[in-house]
């Protein structure tokens, strides 16, 4: 475990963190590597070492730290991503795990509280969810142990941020009803796991921002697609919400910053912790030692699409259903206000249609559709200013004049030689590196599958 701790997260992760355009980390601790698990625990140095590294190479890279308690001790959800140790929720069952979370934060605050580069504590990483029950038996607690975990950390460090998250999985804020503290901004996540693609309303959590008079900010999104990430970047951006990607990198993906290639006869091993057979100590062995070196950031894939899709911004792929998010008149005109699509934002009058794919993925593909003279329009922003050769994916029943692209002032007819679906080649645009407009004006009834700009 030390060689793992040492080789998935190093310096190197944090100088391409930056390069990329992130501006912080949200390093999850597990309590395990600075609590021991005996009778009467001690802190110990391990997790503190790994702790102080990651902030160094931080102040060195000018990447903030938002440090969270993902896994809390005894845990806090009684499911896999705290590590609990009896699959149960100890945090909220017994009073001494919640004595030693104290001390955890009060430790922290008392090693930080003079570090710029730390930028807020994450008291807890969604506590309670409610599937299981845990929530119903155990929420009442939650607000008072966020209450003791503040007053604690205040005696010792006034300077910080404070963020905490509601029960089930983070996003029921129910129990807030005023702010905790005056340096303090309520978190929620954001995961899009329905299939055809569903961009969800985050109109509950604008409400509670008002009502509660502190920001909000989004701790966790990602494990989908680009489509996905490019809408929410966005959607989050416009509502001036910040949010944080999760994860960095994963083993055998295409829908992450980085990939770490699979070593061969992996999938012996992860069927044996499944309760399949026990797989020859040979084969174990070269497989660990793999993806020991798998996990290096220099031995992983990078896919700069997935990375582009999260800073909306091209070279790459906008699909249509991806128009901004300012509004009727602002980013879209159409002229039947009472259309909804059935899937993806279902809150706007866009129609927006599933295509009839049969393909076994994880995300969908969507198209929108327009009427004569209604209109969509997109910001995005580009890697750099230069030229860029364009794409369009289109579909009409008539031929010849279809729709108006214009791409910053600079307007360009779409004429198709034949009906139904085409791959249209327009002209080059000249890109800005940053607040690209375009618009895309039908001029005949038409679908709109997506834009491709090209290096």
């Amino acid at each position: 475990m030390e060689e793992f701790r040492a080789n998935y997260i190093t310096e190197a992760d944090i100088q391409r963190i930056k390069e990329l355009g992130f501006n912080s980390v949200r390093p999850a601790l597990n309590s395990r590597l600075f609590i021991t698990e005996e009778e009467n625990p001690k802190f110990i140095d391990e997790g503190f070492i790994l702790l102080d590294s990651l902030i160094n190479w931080c102040k060195n890279h000018n990447v903030y730290v938002i440090i969270d308690m993902h896994g809390a001790p005894g845990g806090q959800t009684g499911q896999n991503i705290d590590d609990s140790p009896k699959d149960e929720p100890e945090l909220f069952m017994y009073e001494k795990k919640q004595d030693l979370l104290v001390e955890f934060w009060q430790k922290i605050a008392e090693k930080y509280k003079n570090e710029p580069i730390v930028a807020a504590y994450n008291l807890l990483n969604e506590p309670l969810p409610e599937h299981t029950g845990a929530a119903e038996k155990y929420k009442h607690m939650l607000v008072p142990l966020y209450e003791r975990l503040i007053k604690e950390i205040r005696k010792i460090d006034q300077k910080h941020m404070i963020t905490i998250e509601g029960y089930n999985w983070s996003n029921n804020w129910s129990l807030f009803s005023k702010p905790l503290d005056n340096n303090i901004f309520y978190q929620f996540h954001y995961y899009c796991w329905d299939r055809p693609d569903n961009l969800n309303s985050i109109n509950y959590f604008l409400k509670k921002r008002d009502t509660l008079n502190t920001p909000v900010w989004v701790g966790e999104t990602g494990e989908k697609g680009n489509t996905i990430y490019w809408a929410t970047a966005q959607y989050f951006e416009t509502n001036n919400i910040g949010f944080s990607f999760w994860p960095w990198k994963k083993m055998d993906t295409q829908n992450t910053p980085y990939s770490i290639k699979k070593p061969e006869n992996w999938d012996v091993i992860a069927e044996y912790s499944n309760g399949g057979e026990k797989p020859d100590t040979i084969i174990a062995e070269i497989a660990l030692t793999e993806f020991l070196e798998n996990i290096k950031l220099k031995n992983c894939m990078f896919f700069p699409d997935v990375v582009n899709a999260v800073f909306y911004r091209v070279p790459g792929k906008i699909e249509a259903e991806n128009y901004g998010h300012l509004g009727f008149n602002k980013s879209y005109f159409v002229s039947d206000t009472s259309e909804r699509s059935p899937h993806y934002r279902k809150w706007e009058p866009v129609k927006i249609e599933v295509n009839d794919s049969t393909k076994e993925q994880f995300w969908s593909e969507q198209w929108v559709v327009l009427n004569a003279d209604e209109w969509l329009e997109y910001q995005f922003d580009a890697e750099r200013a230069k030229e860029y050769s364009t794409e369009l994916k289109i579909y009409c029943d008539s031929d010849g004049k279809v729709a108006e692209f214009i791409v910053n002032d600079n307007m360009q007819v779409v004429s198709l030689n034949s009906k139904g679906w085409n791959e249209v080649k327009l002209e080059t645009q000249s890109l800005k590196s940053k607040n690209n407009k375009l618009r895309i004006i039908a001029k005949n009834q038409l679908k709109i599958d997506w834009i491709r700009f090209n290096d």
